[in-house]
């Protein structure tokens, strides 16, 4: 059902984090009173500069699985749940965290939900939930879904969760896969490492995988949370999915040589390490991804920028030039 996301009082988890603390500012703008909760494991204090600037915004810092959230939920209506480990390649080799800080902690927000006065949550999924599929570009209807990664299994445990919740204690719920988002206050993608290495080592750049890489959409971190308004406003069921993504792929040579050329390098040497499990960076790493956004253009939305432009904007940002366009 739509959401009115003006004048209510809302709670964003995770509001420190990359997309979240985007969305926390949106939110803000449109005159919202928001409370943010953070445990600035990965989220940092500045990125909520922007938003401590509204005597409208309230922040706590804690930790889900142990702060009082009643207290934090009190007169909340509306909850952006974006506190989680975003780090797909931890599952290989922690395969808890994303149990205790996707599953567990979701858990535990919606059954203090259940008992306040919440009655609208969005929830930011993955387009791993989705595995690897045999369409594309792939539907929000899409199935049997069986991903991958534990984060995509994790992330597919909280859509059910969620899902689940809202039918039984009357609340709505908007679910959005995103593709791979980019942009200011990202802290770790291929961007950032490709980044890294070759402010350390100009000539030469060491790239998970085999030639040319997986092939994946990209979108940018204004067009996200754009799309997050627009579907939120404008959804029609009680617990509603969109996809959220550009209509075009890259693959990782492709972004190597964005990243190159942004850098202003040249006579670059790729080395390519032949990967895992048929040429993925890593464990869980879907190769082929494009998802289709259709649903979310019905209702009005569609991306400003496709993945190579969302791509080299999102370069100039990390690497500190001008955005351009």
């Amino acid at each position: 059902m739509p959401m009115k996301l003006r004048g209510r009082k809302v709670l964003v988890t995770g509001c420190a984090g990359f997309i979240g603390s985007h969305l926390t500012e949106e939110l803000l703008r449109l005159g919202n009173q928001v409370v943010g909760v953070d445990n600035l494991s990965a989220g940092r204090k500045a990125f909520m500069e922007g938003a401590m600037e509204y005597g409208s915004f309230t922040f706590v810092e804690g930790d889900l699985l142990s702060i009082d959230l009643k207290h934090v939920l009190m007169g909340v209506e509306l909850v952006c749940h974006f506190a989680a480990n975003p780090d797909v390649r931890l599952g290989a080799s922690n395969t808890r965290v994303h149990f205790e800080q996707n599953i567990e902690v979701t858990y535990r927000l919606l059954e203090e939900c259940a008992k306040g006065d919440v009655l609208d949550i969005i929830f930011p999924s993955t387009s791993t939930v989705y595995g690897e599929t045999k369409v594309i570009p792939t539907p929000e209807d899409y199935g049997p879904l069986v991903p991958i990664s534990i984060y995509g299994a994790s992330k597919l445990a909280c859509e059910a969760l969620i899902a689940s919740y809202c039918h039984t204690f009357d609340m709505n719920a908007v679910l959005y896969r995103f593709a791979n988002v980019v942009g200011p206050r990202s802290t770790h993608n291929v961007l950032h490492d490709f980044a890294r290495k070759l402010r350390e080592e100009p000539s030469y750049l060491e790239i998970l995988g085999a030639e040319p890489g997986t092939n994946k959409s990209y979108v940018h971190v204004s067009d996200c949370v754009d799309a997050m308004v627009v579907g939120a406003e404008r959804a029609k069921e009680q617990v509603d999915i969109y996809n959220i993504g550009s209509r075009d792929r890259l693959n990782v040579k492709r972004i190597a040589d964005i990243v190159v050329e942004e850098m202003g390098l040249q006579d670059v040497k790729y080395n390519w390490t032949g990967g895992v499990k048929g040429g993925r960076g890593w464990v869980g790493d879907v190769k082929d991804m494009l998802l289709s956004v259709d649903k979310l253009a019905s209702v009005g939305w569609s991306p400003r920028l496709n993945s190579e432009q969302a791509m080299r904007r999102a370069v100039r940002e990390i690497i500190g030039q001008p955005s351009g366009h």
